[in-house]
């Protein structure tokens, strides 16, 4: 293999096939929640092509992530064996939307799902009931994907429509019902308190950040977030500087770091692995032993909903990521958007099969005992 070929493997234009003979690791291993965003500089690339003498040799972070495919099975490679502990299971399909249902991209105003994608979606939400759970606003990423039949929660979580159920007295001050094509959903939005002053911290961001060239800042709703991606390297230290003495005057905020970006939230104890439970208990499944969540995410805000598949014992936490992220408490990796489509496709196509089996044993006679899932 030439340097160049290398260049292009270790920059995700190539892909090894050894994911794909990896064992399953079962779904109790203890793992620790990841705390690097894992991105891998054009310059940390070309430092390891050093072996002119042995074109052949793989580079350091192709064994690294090779290694670490062997602890954590690509979602691909193991999708017979994760369908077989499906049986007689109930699934429901839990998407972040930015670097798992669209690429990262420069402007955030740009991440445009493919149409294929959109398709698989559709496809999927058929079957099953699926969820997107992201940082955008509610309506942003309702924008972005221009799907009816899934369920929306945005700013991490703290902004969800749902269908009604009958109201807890601990739910009561986190309610707003609002009219939509369909009639009447439910928003719940734990955070609708701190409006007042989120719209005051993004007054204060849109007017520091003006002189830092490339900073753009997003409102979420109930977050704010200050993309940085655009930002000179020289610049990034003046940003967060300024950044941090806007926050500092909110004690019920913080601050936390992203995919080239800065985060502004309430400090509530809620998060997108609460938004997971709640759309489950919302959706008639908390207390159901048969149900698999499936989440697929890509970002350190997703770690907070595996960690939640994981106390639950059952499910399919997996983590969209081309470099290898020890600290993660997913079981498995895609490596990129185009690996989710691909398996989103696949998971439709199996729950499409299943169903045409089980109707053709109904017709012969023989489909009463089959399982939900087979």
């Amino acid at each position: 293999m030439t340097n160049l070929a290398r260049l292009n493997q270790a920059m995700g234009l190539q892909r090894s096939s050894a994911s794909s003979k990896q064992k399953v690791q079962p779904i109790t291993q203890v793992l620790k929640n990841d705390e690097n965003s894992g991105d891998l500089s054009l310059a940390s690339i070309t430092s390891n092509l050093h072996d002119i003498s042995n074109p052949n040799k793989p580079i350091p972070s192709e064994l690294a992530y090779n290694s670490w495919l062997v602890e954590h099975p690509s979602a691909l490679g193991s999708f017979d064996r994760m369908m077989k502990a499906a049986k007689g299971k109930r699934i429901v399909v839990f998407l972040d939307y930015d670097g798992t249902l669209s690429p990262i991209v420069d402007d955030p105003d740009r991440a445009f799902m493919s149409d294929e994608m959109r398709a698989a979606v559709r496809e999927v939400a058929k079957y099953f009931p699926t969820a997107v759970i992201s940082g955008r606003s509610r309506d942003k990423v309702k924008e972005f994907v221009q799907l009816s039949n899934v369920y929306y929660a945005g700013s991490h979580g703290m902004d969800i429509m749902v269908p009604p159920r009958p109201l807890r007295p601990c739910d009561a001050n986190n309610y707003t019902t609002a009219m939509d094509i369909k009639g009447s959903d439910v928003l719940f939005q734990p955070a609708k308190r701190f409006l007042p002053a989120i719209q005051e911290i993004r007054t204060l961001l849109e007017e520091i950040t003006k002189k830092v060239e490339g900073a753009k800042v997003e409102d979420n709703r109930f977050c704010i977030s200050v993309h940085f991606r655009k930002v000179r390297e020289e610049d990034y230290g003046i940003l967060e500087e300024k950044v941090k003495s806007v926050v500092g005057k909110y004690p019920e905020f913080h601050l936390t770091l992203g995919k080239k970006v800065l985060e502004i939230r309430p400090s509530i104890e809620w998060n997108k692995g609460h938004a997971l439970e709640y759309l489950l208990d919302t959706l008639g499944f908390s207390n159901s032993s048969d149900v698999l969540p499936l989440y697929i995410g890509d970002d350190r805000t997703d770690e907070d909903a595996f960690k939640v598949i994981r106390s639950r014992g059952q499910g399919f936490p997996i983590i969209v990521s081309s470099t290898q992220k020890e600290d993660t408490k997913a079981c498995y990796p895609l490596h990129d958007p185009s690996e989710v489509l691909t398996f989103l496709l696949r998971l439709a196509r199996w729950r499409k099969a299943s169903s045409s089996s089980r109707s053709l044993a109904q017709i012969w006679g023989v489909g009463s005992n089959l399982p939900r899932s087979v």
